[in-house]
């Protein structure tokens, strides 16, 4: 699966990209230049797009909170899928697996999501910072920690 993935097109432009190649030969970045931050940097793409995607749809129906909250879900169960294939390769799908990986993943999902807000509510709200870079520093922060969280309580390699 990883070596039909690593041969996808689009990867392997990502990988073939001038930055790229000049971050795999630094010997510290080479360590964040592998198939799973690469992956994990795909997927999260692709989960922006359904969050996009879903929010406006829903929304066409309905108000901000209910079209915000309908993105969210289908986002979180998008990243989930996605992540458990593609980036950590987890293939076992039985109900004491899902379990274990479905309440540490939403979780951490929920603890990203209000360090998103209040990130915003203070640099934003209440410091009075440039939103757009606020926004893209705090979804830096939410990136870490949802890959982070992702690696070290829900996709743990199991002995």
């Amino acid at each position: 699966m990883k070596d039909k993935i690593m041969n996808f097109p689009l990867i392997r432009f990502i990988i073939n990209l001038r930055i790229c190649q000049w971050a795999a030969n630094n010997p510290v970045l080479s360590r964040f230049c592998n198939y799973e931050v690469i992956s994990y940097l795909v997927c999260g793409v692709l989960t922006t797009i359904v969050s996009y995607v879903s929010y406006f749809l829903v929304r066409i129906f309905s108000g901000v909170l209910i079209s915000q909250c309908i993105s969210w879900v289908l986002a979180v169960a998008f990243a989930y899928v996605s992540n458990k294939i593609f980036v950590f390769l987890s293939d076992d799908w039985s109900v004491p697996v899902l379990k274990k990986e479905l309440i540490p993943f939403i979780s951490c999902r929920i603890f990203s999501f209000f360090v998103d807000t209040a990130f915003m509510e203070i640099t934003v709200s209440l410091l009075c910072w440039n939103e757009p870079a606020m926004k893209l520093l705090s979804n830096v922060f939410v990136l870490l920690i949802n890959y982070i969280g992702s690696k070290l309580l829900v996709f743990k390699k199991r002995s």
